[in-house]
C-alpha cells in the first residue's frame, strides 16, 4: 500500500506533539477531551480500572493494567509509581481478576539510575509472584529501549514468567531476539509507536508491517506464549494463518489490543476461541499515551476533533 505523505506528517505532528508539556497541559485542563479520553482510558483510579476489566472478562477478553505515566523527574516519584504497580497486582489478586500488569521502566526510574530501577523492578516482581499476577514490561523509546532490554534480560533467569514487548520497526530487533541464552524470553509483539531516527528505526509502514510479519512467524517457531500486539487486519490473518500452517493451537498465543480500539475486532477473536488481551491504561497521565493512538490511527484524530465540536 502506498504511503500517504499527508498521513505521514500527521503522525509525526502527533508524535511530536506528544511530548509537549504546553499542549499536554492545555489539553488535561480542558473538559472538552475527557469524552474521548474515556474511549481509551479506564479511569482515574485503580478502582475505575478493575471496574473495567470485569466488563471485559465477561466477554471473554483478558486484561493488561497500565498505569499511566511515564519518565519521572526524581526517584522519589518512582517509588511511589512502584508502590502503585504493586498495590495493582495485589488488588488483581484480591479481586481474582486473571490479569496481568504492564509497567514501564521509565516510571520505574530507568533515566535517572538503572541501578535503583532494578530495585523497583525486582520489588515488583517480586511482590507480583507472591500473588500470581504475570507483569509485562513495555519497550519505550529508544533513549532507554537498550537498557529496558538489559533490565529485562537481568530479571528474567529468577521471573521466567515475565514477558517484554519487543518493537518491530526496530532496526536492532532481530539481533536482540537472537541474543538471549540460558532463557527463551516471553514477548508481545508490537509494530513500535515513538518518532525514531532512521538509522535506528525502519520508516515506512509497508517496510514495518514486512518486518511484524517475520517476526511473528519466529517467535511461533522459537518462542513460548507469544502475544501479538496488532489492530492491523493483515498482520492478525498472518498470524492466524502462520499459526494454523505450523499445527500452535489457537489458546498457545495471543492477541493484544488497546482499550478502545476495534471493539468489534477483539469480540470476534474472543468468539473464534483466540485468547485476546486489552491494554487497560488508568490514572490521570493519559495525554502522552493519547496522542501516541491517535499518531498510530489518524482516524482517531476524527473523533477527538468531533468531540471538540459537539462539546
Amino acid at each position: 500500500m502506498p504511503v500517504d505523505p499527508e498521513v505521514t506528517m500527521i503522525k509525526r505532528l502527533l508524535l511530536v506533539a506528544s511530548t509537549n508539556r504546553r499542549l499536554e497541559k492545555l489539553m488535561s485542563t480542558s473538559p472538552l477531551a475527557r469524552g474521548l479520553v474515556s474511549r481509551y482510558v479506564a479511569g482515574d483510579t485503580l478502582q475505575e480500572a478493575i471496574a473495567v476489566t470485569r466488563e471485559l472478562r465477561a466477554h471473554g477478553i483478558d486484561v493488561s493494567l497500565d498505569l499511566l505515566g511515564e519518565t519521572v523527574d526524581d526517584l522519589a516519584e518512582s517509588a511511589i509509581a512502584t508502590k502503585a504497580y504493586v498495590e495493582a497486582v495485589r488488588a488483581i489478586a484480591e479481586n481474582r481478576l486473571g490479569a496481568t500488569v504492564s509497567v514501564k521502566l521509565s516510571q520505574l526510574g530507568i533515566g535517572l539510575d538503572p541501578a535503583v530501577c532494578a530495585d523497583h523492578l525486582d520489588e515488583l516482581l517480586r511482590a507480583a509472584a507472591e500473588v500470581g499476577v504475570p507483569v509485562e514490561i513495555d519497550m519505550e523509546h529508544s533513549s532507554v529501549g537498550p537498557a529496558t532490554l538489559e533490565a529485562f534480560r537481568a530479571a528474567v533467569h529468577d521471573h521466567p514468567g515475565t514477558r517484554i514487548a519487543i518493537q518491530a520497526a526496530m532496526r536492532r530487533t532481530p539481533g536482540d531476539l537472537e541474543s538471549f541464552t540460558g532463557v527463551t524470553p516471553r514477548i508481545r509483539l508490537v509494530k513500535g509507536a515513538f518518532l525514531e531516527p532512521i538509522e535506528k528505526s525502519l520508516q515506512e509502514r509497508k517496510e514495518i508491517t514486512a518486518q511484524y510479519r517475520y517476526l511473528a512467524d519466529w517467535a511461533l517457531v522459537n518462542l513460548p506464549d507469544p502475544a501479538f500486539g496488532t489492530h492491523d487486519d493483515a498482520c492478525i490473518d498472518h498470524v492466524k494463518r502462520s499459526a494454523d500452517r505450523l499445527g500452535i493451537a489457537r489458546r498457545d498465543f495471543e492477541f493484544q489490543m488497546l482499550h478502545g480500539v476495534r471493539r468489534d475486532v477483539q469480540r470476534a477473536l474472543a468468539e473464534e476461541g483466540y485468547r485476546i488481551r486489552v491494554y487497560l491504561p488508568y490514572g490521570m497521565q493519559w495525554y502522552p499515551y493519547l496522542m501516541r493512538r491517535m499518531a498510530e490511527r489518524p482516524a482517531n484524530l476524527l473523533l477527538f476533533l468531533r468531540s471538540l465540536v459537539s462539546g
